[in-house]
């Protein structure tokens, strides 16, 4: 169910995602704020929502699976020498507010809370801009702040023990279909070619729509990129690929990540320009 806070983006005058700011959800799935369905400008979904492969991949938006022992990913959390493992260690992003709301775009405010803690305060701004008659942009900072008493850090299953794991930040669950979707970059394809490597852009190609993610800051094209295809599609901005990262008291972690979402196939050269025009805007 949506809240009474809850929108719809549009981009000139037609909606291409709604975003969910309190979700009814189980603790679980590490309740958060989401953007789905995303579509494309003729109305082609390229999200989902707790789907049956994982309950807790939700559409668009951030989640991390460590920050100081706590899991706002959802799901199991991955122990070093155990394995993944349930525990009771969710967290959860608690809207507080929106200090913009446009038809194209919003900034928010929310609060990370686990085990009765604030931990960290992030500042999300989504903003959506038309580019061509078939692709927009969908433009996604996040500064996360540490408003506790003392340094905290963030990781991953990677940095816990399991190799080629590490997700946790911006993240997108696009749709599954019965092929799973092409990835490629500007000199790499395939999955296996292209997770965990770092790229200006990284492209994702299904049946009818594309999508094209960029690091739009040095900081964020400095993460790899954490991509899956075969299993389930899906694509994020690695915040702790190889190493914690640490976040001292009063400290912010800023991420900005553009998606070029496009009808129809893209080919290197078409991705390539749209995600130019799209960084640059």
């Amino acid at each position: 169910m949506t809240s009474p806070d809850s929108l719809v983006l549009r981009v000139t005058g037609r909606p291409v995602g709604c975003y969910v700011t309190r979700p009814e959800l189980p603790a679980r799935l590490a309740p958060r704020p989401y953007l789905h369905p995303v579509t494309t400008l003729a109305g082609t979904a390229v999200t989902e929502v707790s789907p049956a492969d994982h309950a807790h991949h939700l559409g668009v938006g951030v989640a991390v699976p460590d920050v100081e022992g706590h899991n706002f990913w959802g799901g199991r959390t991955f122990v070093r020498d155990r394995g993944p493992a349930e525990l009771c260690n969710h967290g959860a992003q608690r809207h507080t507010g929106f200090q913009l709301r446009d038809p194209d775009g919003f900034v928010e405010e929310l609060r990370w809370v686990a085990a009765g803690t604030e931990l960290l305060r992030e500042r999300r701004t989504v903003a959506a801009t038309g580019l061509t008659d078939t692709a927009w942009a969908l433009d996604f900072t996040f500064s996360l702040t540490n408003v506790t008493a003392g340094p905290l850090t963030i990781g991953s299953p990677a940095t816990n023990g399991r190799p080629g794991a590490a997700y946790g930040g911006f993240f997108w669950r696009a749709r599954k279909e019965a092929r799973p979707p092409e990835v490629f970059t500007a000199d790499r394809e395939g999955e296996a070619e292209v997770h965990g490597t770092r790229a200006d852009w990284l492209a994702l190609t299904g049946t009818g729509w594309t999508l094209v993610f960029a690091g739009a800051t040095e900081d964020t094209r400095r993460d790899p990129w954490f991509v899956r295809a075969a299993e389930y599609p899906g694509v994020g901005s690695s915040l702790a690929s190889a190493e914690r990262l640490p976040v001292e008291p009063g400290g912010t972690v800023v991420r900005r990540v553009v998606t070029v979402v496009a009808d129809g196939g893209l080919a290197r050269d078409e991705a390539a320009a749209l995600v130019r025009t799209a960084v640059s805007q």
